[in-house]
């Protein structure tokens, strides 16, 4: 008796594939995620050996965001920085670390050019007690017509052509978007390369559960009060690890939905619109799901000022987003 070996897809495999549906496609996109998944194993590797190696807690400096800059905020950074460097197409990197975007190169006239968007590792403080982290990523078209590589990167997230995220936990889980549904790969260690666990997610309809940071609950708009009140009286159980990643990943696999309200430090919401909403909005909103800034404004619609510009955030299962609506708009203002 013989025991059917099930088919193996790489990320590569998966790519060139999906690649080879575009006749006209140059597969300057193909290198750019190679490049981030080449990125995701290094970091992966300093992640596992992060104590080992003393490069846990903050190295002494805000990044510009304001935030206090943990040794692997930086590791992750440099590598990112340095491997999409090397990639041909590559016209434009920012980083939220960095308070200007990167030029990387002036390609060959009529060569199809990319922005590429990062958060080298969300939730950095998690790694002082082996929570989960994560790279997000987003892929824009240069904009040839933008006077400056700032402006350049100015795009709405519905102008994105991929997007995806790195989870780095018990595993290390790579998330993919290129605007054909969402796909999910796991490291293999024993043969060094992401195979597809997933293909074609979907986000279930509804779970009672929801993801926020309750610590800041009185800060929050009565909007939001108020929903966490409906919740917690309607049986919801909180799920909250402090990294969007590990969060969005979550509820895309399990359902529920995450909240980063606006409160009275941040009055335009925490999150970068950039480097965090933008890319995963285009996740969930592939997978089924939908991604609102506020009710009635899709975070992919949002027109940016800034490359920092921040933004609130409520994403996830359609039943369970459109029930934080009806709680803000039954809120006296």
């Amino acid at each position: 008796m013989t025991t059917a070996i099930p088919e193996i897809v790489t990320l590569q495999g998966h790519i060139l594939s999906q690649q080879a549906r575009y006749p006209e496609a140059s597969g300057t996109l193909t290198w750019i995620l190679s490049a981030l998944s080449i990125s995701a194993k290094m970091i992966a590797a300093q992640v596992r050996r992060a104590r080992l190696n003393d490069v846990l807690g903050a190295v002494g400096s805000d990044n510009v965001q304001g935030e206090q800059q943990q040794k692997l905020d930086v590791i992750a950074n440099e590598i990112l920085l340095r491997t999409l460097g090397k990639r041909h197409g590559v016209a434009v990197v920012a980083s939220e670390e960095n308070e200007e975007p990167v030029i990387i190169r002036n390609e060959r006239e009529g060569e199809r050019k990319y922005c590429v968007l990062f958060d080298p590792l969300d939730g950095s403080s998690n790694l002082d007690v082996a929570g989960g982290v994560g790279t997000i990523f987003s892929i824009l078209r240069e904009d040839r017509r933008a006077a400056t590589p700032e402006a350049s990167l100015l795009q709405p997230g519905a102008q994105q052509v991929a997007a995806g995220y790195i989870l780095y936990g018990p595993s290390t889980v790579f998330t993919l978007t290129i605007g054909l549904g969402v796909d999910m790969f796991v490291l293999d260690p024993a043969i060094g390369a992401f195979v597809r666990v997933e293909e074609g997610l979907r986000i279930p309809a509804a779970s009672k559960s929801y993801s926020v940071n309750e610590g800041n609950r009185l800060s929050f708009p009565a909007g939001y009060q108020q929903y966490l009140d409906w919740a917690q009286r309607n049986g919801y159980s909180s799920r909250y690890a402090g990294a969007m990643v590990a969060d969005v990943h979550r509820i895309l696999l399990k359902g529920g939905v995450f909240l980063y309200p606006p409160t009275k430090k941040a009055p335009a919401g925490k999150l970068r619109l950039m480097y965090e909403a933008n890319p995963m909005a285009m996740l969930v909103e592939q997978a089924g799901g939908q991604a609102l800034a506020a009710p009635g404004q899709r975070i992919l619609d949002v027109a940016p000022t800034g490359i920092h510009q921040r933004t609130p955030v409520i994403i996830g299962s359609p039943d369970e987003v459109a029930a934080v609506v009806r709680q803000l708009g039954s809120s006296p203002a």
